[in-house]
């Protein structure tokens, strides 16, 4: 994946942060097929499932934003626990 650059927007910068830690995700899943994964690489795994959810929510609320004609950069990274009580 091409380096994120200073000057590109927004959107394009959380979609390749998603990327690198969805890429994080799957590289300790893989190496753990079939065997648990320690107490380090849980709360790796743990931190990385509310972190993703932090920036996709962020990104979704941009994009509602946009949506709604409203002002794309007024839409803040919520917190782990205002996000991880959302109901799925």
């Amino acid at each position: 994946m091409g380096a994120v650059t200073a000057n590109q927007d927004p959107d394009a910068t959380l979609r390749h942060r998603i990327n690198e830690l969805v890429e994080e995700e799957h590289r300790l899943e893989r190496a753990h097929i079939g065997k648990a994964l320690d107490g380090d690489e849980k709360a790796r795994l743990d931190a990385l499932a509310v972190e993703l959810d932090r920036l996709w929510d962020l990104l979704r609320q941009r994009d509602a934003r946009r949506r709604a004609g409203l002002d794309v950069d007024a839409a803040e990274e919520r917190s782990a626990s205002v996000v991880e009580g959302y109901r799925q």
